[in-house]
């Protein structure tokens, strides 16, 4: 479908609109820091990726999330013997995570503000409702943003139900995100278009081995590059 028919475009928020992913992997260094004596660093960041997956269908997407499986991959890593003080240090690194200031990417800013003029924007995330919630006030972003849309996880379901609730047509609506697991192949495959920019350091769970080619994809290195094209 041609590009001239997209009226709404949204958007992924971590790593598309904020730097976020980096957060995570500075608390699993910290965590394989921790606890070197026990195991070596490779495999206590297996184990967290393996916990992480195990508790996903329980706690979905988060820090608060993520702290919770810090804390058990801690206990499994150490056989139960580790102190209440490391305990207590992986709580303040979540904390510490839900406080860190919002790291805006490159450009978008200036992207939203001339595509807003244009289209109907979205903000379309999964995760922490008051986690997002808090960066998306705090990135000053919301004034560009006609709806915002906050799921437990991106289906194809899901992107249906919002491409319903816009009152608009499959090919008339574009995805724009940093995961092809989530913002790309299950937008191609409910017939809408879908751009990857991809950022520089992806969870492993967001990676999909696959080549795309579809006539409704598009990739590009910044957000801006978008201009040109729409």
């Amino acid at each position: 479908m041609p590009l001239k028919k997209i009226k709404v475009i949204a958007f992924d928020a971590d790593d598309t609109l904020w730097v976020n992913e980096t957060l995570f992997r500075s608390a699993e260094d910290e965590l394989c820091d921790l606890l070197e004596e026990f195991m070596s660093r490779e495999e206590a960041s297996r184990l967290l990726f393996d916990v992480e997956m195990k508790n996903l269908p329980l706690y979905g997407y988060g820090i608060k999330p993520f702290t919770l499986s810090l804390i058990e991959a801690a206990i499994t890593i150490s056989n139960g013997d580790m102190k209440i003080a490391l305990v207590e240090k992986l709580i303040e690194k979540g904390k510490q995570m839900l406080q860190e200031p919002i790291e805006l990417i490159d450009g978008i800013d200036s992207t939203l503000g001339e595509l807003s003029q244009r289209y109907r924007l979205v903000m379309a995330t999964k995760g922490d409702l008051l986690d997002q919630e808090r960066k998306l006030i705090k990135s000053g972003l919301e004034k560009h943003f006609h709806h915002i849309e906050i799921v437990s996880d991106k289906t194809e379901k899901q992107y249906r139900k919002l491409v319903s609730h816009l009152d608009i047509a499959e090919h008339e609506f574009l995805m724009v995100g940093n995961s092809l697991k989530s913002d790309i192949l299950p937008v191609l495959n409910i017939g809408a278009h879908a751009f990857h920019i991809p950022f520089h350091t992806t969870w492993a769970h967001e990676m999909v081995d696959e080549e795309i080619s579809h006539p409704n994809f598009k990739s590009f290195t910044k957000a801006s590059e978008l201009l040109e094209i729409l």
